[in-house]
């Protein structure tokens, strides 16, 4: 891997380490104002409704400059989105302003990676990337969390800040003033990427034409054979995961007894086991062997389904002492398998996501391809996110929305498999990946 790689993942590390933690950090405010916790996954349609909206626009604009420029620039609308939470504007949307960053942001994030290495090193490279995008959902969660708790948010409330002198932040903003150093911190590392040389044709800024284009580019990824399976995989696995996001800190709080804290930091438990099936799918699943992995996706959804059933009520009291607290036998029962859960489903995302990005490369550029990926990945989010919050309303409890998710997540990923293999009953598309005449990587590799 290139030096210029690292720097990509250290500010990708750091924007999205207080991404996640940000949103601690917004639930915590929406529970100072008694929000109604509909607002909770309001919160993730509001951060996503931007990847939708913008699609047509954000490859255009990563491809129209170096996208370490269009990183930084897009890492200080994140940075805006934070400062408007602090000055009062209302959660959602100042939330919805940090989405719309990370909509632009993105296709430039991923982008960058096709340009500065071969296909070969895709499937590596995106271990890397999830990876350290889990380790910073882990860290972000667990920040978040630990800023909103009440030990050091009456630590972070009593800080005298220059400039705000008698200004009274809740504990909530003084945990959004902190995140936004994170945000600084990543806008800095930005200006270290190195510029690929990389360049694409002039870009056409008209609406009517980047729409037209656009809409090309999403039905060229859907008809493509390899395109689309492994589309359909990143947009379940996408809108499944940001919502059980959701759902295990609601789930947690019914069937745990846990508080935010404490049910922020039990989340990130899923993400190191993201990690660590990231980690083994970039040593042992070669980009010609993705496919293989599917069916860890419909594992995974019967194992969202087995958490649901975990219940502290029905286990015997005790648990393992760690200092002064107790952890009960129920949490360490759901900590398993939530970490099985992200093992499952770091394993197969890694390679589908490598797939997806070779062949949209290929077909397409790298700022359109990573878009469209962004685009269906969040409508998919959006949608599910949609129908909890839905669930939510009609009174539907958190144990059996999980099954329903899980169930859901299981069913969907059996539908994939059979798409697959019809499209195996009309020509190999295994083949088609290792054929350099159709844009594929040489088989050795």
């Amino acid at each position: 891997m290139s030096r210029g790689f690292y720097t990509v993942m250290a500010a990708q590390f750091f924007s999205s380490l207080a991404d996640n933690a940000m949103l601690i950090a917004a639930f915590a405010l929406l529970q100072e104002l008694h929000a109604a916790d509909a607002m909770r996954p309001m919160l993730k349609l509001f951060f996503f409704v931007s990847y939708v909206a913008l699609a047509a626009f954000v490859g255009g604009f990563a491809d129209s400059m170096p996208k370490g420029r269009v990183m930084f620039l897009t890492n200080g609308i994140k940075l805006a989105g934070g400062a408007l939470m602090l000055l009062g504007v209302h959660p959602l949307l100042a939330y919805a302003v940090i989405g719309f960053g990370a909509a632009a942001y993105s296709p430039a994030k991923y982008g960058i990676v096709t340009e500065l290495l071969p296909p070969e090193k895709l499937v590596a490279a995106n271990g890397w990337i999830e990876t350290l995008t889990v380790a910073s959902i882990v860290l972000g969660s667990f920040v978040g969390g630990v800023l909103v708790s009440t030990r050091v948010s009456a630590l972070l409330v009593s800080v005298d800040v220059p400039f705000l002198d008698g200004a009274h932040l809740s504990p909530s903003e003084a945990a959004i003033g902190v995140i936004c150093l994170l945000y600084a911190v990543a806008a800095l590392i930005n200006l270290k990427i190195p510029d690929t040389g990389v360049t694409y044709a002039p870009q056409n800024l008209s609406p009517r034409v980047m729409v037209k284009n656009f809409a090309h580019c999403v039905h060229t990824l859907w008809t493509d054979k390899l395109g689309q399976i492994s589309l359909a995989v990143t947009t379940l696995f996408w809108g499944a995961g940001a919502t059980l996001q959701l759902l295990v800190i609601a789930w947690s709080q019914h069937s745990l007894g846990m508080g935010l804290s404490r049910a922020a930091i039990l989340q990130s438990v899923t993400a190191i086991g993201v990690a660590v099936g990231a980690i083994a799918a970039a040593a042992h699943v070669r980009l010609r062997q993705s496919f293989s992995v599917l069916p860890y996706g419909i594992a995974m959804g019967l194992v969202v389904v087995a958490i649901a059933l975990v219940d502290f009520r029905d286990f015997p009291p005790g648990g393992i002492s760690l200092g002064t607290s107790v952890i009960g036998w129920a949490t360490l029962t759901a900590a398993a398998l939530m970490m099985l859960v992200g093992a499952l489903a770091g394993y197969f995302i890694v390679p589908m996501n490598a797939l997806l990005q070779h062949r949209g490369y290929v077909l397409l550029s790298a700022g359109n391809s990573i878009a469209v990926q962004n685009f269906n990945e969040n409508l998919g989010i959006l949608v599910v996110a949609g129908i909890y919050t839905l669930l939510i309303l009609t009174g539907i409890s958190a144990r059996a929305t999980m099954v329903l998710f899980g169930l859901f997540v299981s069913a969907t990923m059996a539908l994939v498999i059979w798409r697959h293999r019809s499209n195996q009953r009309q020509f190999d598309s295994v083949a088609l990946i290792g054929d350099p005449h159709h844009g594929g990587v040489d088989p050795s590799n």
